[in-house]
């Protein structure tokens, strides 16, 4: 028991490198390209409550804030190992939650949703999976955006499991709002001089976007940034209207 919690615990030591990046920022302006039809957005999919993987509610400092409808989508990983049994899945959550209020000061934890190599998606952030909660995952860029992680490290020789990828999709396909195109672009305001656009600076990203994409970071891993492409597709094929 105890070679398994020392285990668990040492899966922590990257993540205070990769979260650095990740603080609160105020709202900012967002600008879609929308389709020529707004096509509905996909169901919600499979969600674990915080009240499932007991997230510690009185850790949380304040209450959530809201932006604007979800506009863009920011992947990261979390720089865990990739070997972690997913029925532990739920105390990697709760030290994540720990490291992000305790180490970097924020108000909770900072992704608005987790995936784990199982596929299984939990809830994040606190505030409501259906309301468009303002994160702390992106820094520059939380407002108007949704922040998801996958527990693991995904370098470039590591493969992502594919039950990871169709989780992500799931997520993004039902958060976006309609009339966005998943495999399209979206101009987003800065709100923080430390992203890599400077404050007030309106800067033309994916959609569907690595946390590198915003932020000087290796985040979320070569691995998982190469399959970008395949998560913005899978999410346009959800968002069809099915007949």
């Amino acid at each position: 028991m105890w070679s398994r919690r020392l285990a668990l615990c040492a899966v922590f030591i990257p993540l205070a490198f990769l979260v650095l990046g990740d603080a609160p920022a105020r709202f900012g302006a967002s600008e879609a390209l929308p389709l020529p039809e707004a096509p509905p957005g996909a169901p919600q999919p499979d969600i674990v409550p915080r009240s499932s993987w007991h997230a510690d509610e009185d850790m949380v400092r304040h209450a959530a804030t809201y932006s604007g409808r979800v506009s863009a989508a920011f992947i990261h990983h979390t720089g865990h190992s990739n070997g972690y049994d997913c029925a532990d899945a739920p105390e990697l959550l709760r030290g994540i939650q720990a490291n992000h209020v305790r180490e970097d000061g924020w108000d909770d934890i900072g992704y608005n949703f987790v995936v784990d190599r199982c596929g299984t998606i939990y809830e994040g952030r606190a505030g409501g999976i259906t309301r468009p909660v303002r994160g702390a995952h992106t820094k520059g860029f939380n407002a108007d955006s949704v922040g998801i992680a996958a527990i693991g490290t995904f370098g470039a020789e590591v493969p992502v499991p594919k039950e990871v990828v169709a989780a992500i999709a799931r997520v993004i396909a039902w958060k976006l709002r309609p009339g966005i195109d998943p495999e399209g672009t979206v101009r987003l305001v800065s709100t923080n001089d430390e992203s890599r656009f400077p404050r007030g600076h309106t800067a033309t990203l994916h959609v569907v976007s690595g946390h590198r994409d915003s932020f000087l970071t290796r985040c979320p891993g070569d691995g998982l940034y190469a399959q970008l492409p395949a998560i913005r597709e899978a999410v346009a094929d959800l968002r069809r209207p099915r007949r």
